[in-house]
This record gives structure tokens, sequence and C-alpha cells, in this order.
């Protein structure tokens, strides 16, 4: 039986080294055609569950599968920097004009409540760096409470490992909107149903171009200029100037973001190797173990809130939840909660991080390593 055994392990071998050499010689074009449909089908699959940023991680997913299983692709920079542009706009797009009344009418609040959650989510991320968990600045990166593509792009440019942020990030995240969900609940109210998108409006076409050539423009401008996160925060920075400043209409079809999305997944996906996914499993236990920690940290200072300003409870949570500010903003708006104080608290901290966060990365590594 031993003999029979060793026989066949070798033909065992040679079945997955000759499949694995079918896969790597399918040829480009049916790779994409593949990975398109099965980004489809992930994609859908989550938004049933109504699991935040579907769009991004369902391609990402797919693109994961097919990089360790050998169906490897390359996205052109071109494509990657133009999907990083269109976030930025929708980013600028998605800022209403009250946020800054809201801040500066309670700016006191808003100014504990941010940097309470930032100097506890990079405490957090320094810890991880003693600990020597993820290598460099990726730890802090990872931990960052800024919205998480967002994070995972930036962290790029700064030099961390923008696989293993993501997979920090988009973990807090599915832990952030089920937390959300549960505290909801926990106070009686059920968040009502998304709203079905028209993903094909009909759209006055001078708008939707000038917010195009502004969002390409500014990010080929900053890239020429080689400045940090040039093809994100380019156009987001120009995007907003043209919106308050100018008081001109950013217009995006729903389907362009999505591609976008779908794009940054796929270029993030497709980095994967067997050795990241092999090493971000053996810290899962940690990093989950994190992000329980910020969210417990953050439901301190909810309670902190609801005590010293009066804010109702539900209010004060979901202000204070640690990133994931869609699906907070999916919960807010289909509950009894104040929206306004909500969101300013979430965008409030996401301008900070997006300002901070080179430096704060930097500081702490460098503090770290002396």
């Amino acid at each position: 039986m031993a003999d029979r055994f060793m026989s066949e392990k070798p033909e065992e071998g040679c079945s997955t080294k000759r499949w694995q050499k079918h896969i790597a010689s399918l040829p480009p074009a049916l790779r994409w055609v593949i990975l398109v449909a099965g980004s489809l089908v992930v994609g859908w699959l989550l938004e049933l569950v109504h699991l935040p940023a579907a769009l991004l991680l369902g391609p990402m997913a797919m693109a994961i599968a097919m990089a360790l299983s050998g169906m490897s692709f390359r996205m052109p920079n071109p494509a990657f920097a133009g999907a990083q542009a269109i976030i930025g706009v929708m980013i600028a797009s998605n800022m209403p004009p009250s946020i800054f009344s809201e801040l500066a009418a309670q700016w006191q609040v808003f100014v504990v409540g941010i940097l309470a959650t930032v100097v506890a989510a990079s405490t957090l991320g320094a810890l991880m760096v003693r600990a020597q968990v993820f290598p460099g600045t990726t730890a802090i990166w990872g931990s960052s409470p800024g919205a998480a593509s967002v994070m995972v792009l930036m962290s790029q440019a700064y030099g961390a490992d923008m696989r293993l942020v993501a997979f920090m990030q988009y973990l807090r995240v599915v832990c952030v909107a089920l937390a959300a969900t549960l505290v909801a609940r926990l106070f009686g109210v059920t968040p009502g149903a998304a709203q079905a998108v028209d993903w094909f409006p009909a759209l006055p076409l001078a708008p939707v171009a000038a917010t195009l050539a502004i969002a390409f423009a500014s990010a080929w401008i900053c890239t020429r200029l080689r400045l940090p996160g040039a093809p994100l925060l380019g156009p987001l920075a120009a995007c907003l100037v043209a919106k308050f400043m100018f008081d001109m209409p950013l217009v995006m079809p729903p389907w362009v973001l999505a591609i976008a999305y779908a794009v940054v997944g796929w270029a993030i996906g497709g980095r994967f190797t067997r050795e990241v996914v092999s090493y971000a499993a053996r810290n899962f236990l940690r990093v989950l173990g994190s992000i329980i920690c910020l969210i417990a940290i953050c439901s301190v200072f909810a309670a902190i809130l609801v005590v010293t300003t009066g804010v109702d409870p539900l209010t004060a949570y979901l202000a204070t939840s640690p990133g994931g500010a869609d699906s907070v903003a999916i919960i807010a708006a289909s509950t009894n909660v104040d929206v306004p104080f909500v969101m300013a608290m979430q965008i409030g901290r996401f301008l900070v991080v997006v300002l901070t966060g080179p430096m704060i990365a930097k500081a702490i590594v460098r503090h770290m390593s002396r």
C-alpha cells in the first residue's frame, strides 16, 4: 500500500502542474472575460447581503482568486490612475456645504471626537508596528480610520504594502458595518433596505464632461509634479475647489463609478500572491483583535458624548464608528438620528486623516526604529 501511495503522489503532482500550466497558457483576452464575469457574479452576491463596498470587494476577491490560481493579469497604470481620479470626484461630490456650518457650530465636540479616534487608531497601529505584525508603515495605514479605499490608495504612495493595508481596512469595514447594524437593532431600529440605483440615468453631457476633464487633468498635473497620492488627492482637491468656490456641479454617472471601483479592486487583488495571503492569514487574529479594540474604544467615546453633550446614544455611536462611512451613512439615513452630526464627524475625521496620515505614519515608524 505504501509503495502504491508513493507511486500515486508524483502523478498527483504532475496533474497539478499540468493544470497550472494549462491555466497559465490561457490568452489574456479570455482571462479578462473570466475576470469581468466572475466580478459581476461575486459583486452581485455581496450586494444581496448588503455588504458595504461590494462593488469594490467583489472584483478584488475575483482578482485575488485568479492571481492565486496562476491566471495573472496586468492592470495598466493609466486605467488605475483614472479610476482613482473618479473616486476622488465621488468623495468631493458627497461633501455637502452644510458640513462646514455643522462643524463650526460644535467645533469643540468634533475636535475632541475626531482626535480621540485618530489617536486611538494610531496607538493600535503603533502597537502592531512594535509587534512586527506587518512591515514598515503598513500597520499604520491599515489602522487609519478614514475611508477604506482612500487609505489603501494613499498607502501605496507612501511605501506601505497596499495588499496588506486592503486586508486590514476591508476586514474593519465588515466588522464596523456588522457592529453598527447590531447597535441600531439594540435601540429598536431596523435599517431600511438600500434604495435601488439607476445605473444609467439621463444626465446632461456638458457637466459630466467638465467633471471628468477636471478630474483627469488635475490627476495628470499632480502626477507630473510628483506629488504623493496624486491620482486621488489631486482630483479630490480640484473638485472641492470647483464645487465650493465656483459653485460647479459635480456630475458622475453611477456606472462610471462602478467601473472605477472594479478597476481599483482588480489592481489591488491582482497583486496578491500565495505568500501575501499566507502572511495575512497567520496574522488574522491579531488584526481582528485590534479592530475589536478600536470599535470598543470608540464606543467609550460615544458614551462620553452622550453624557457630556446630550446627543442620543445611536447618533453618538454612529458618529464615532471608526470608518465604514458608507455603511454608517446608510444606517443613519434610515434611522431617527442626527444625520448631519453623524456625517460631519465622519467626513471631518476623514479630512484630518488624509491631511495628517503620512506625517503620523512616518513619525511612528521613526520613533519605533530608535
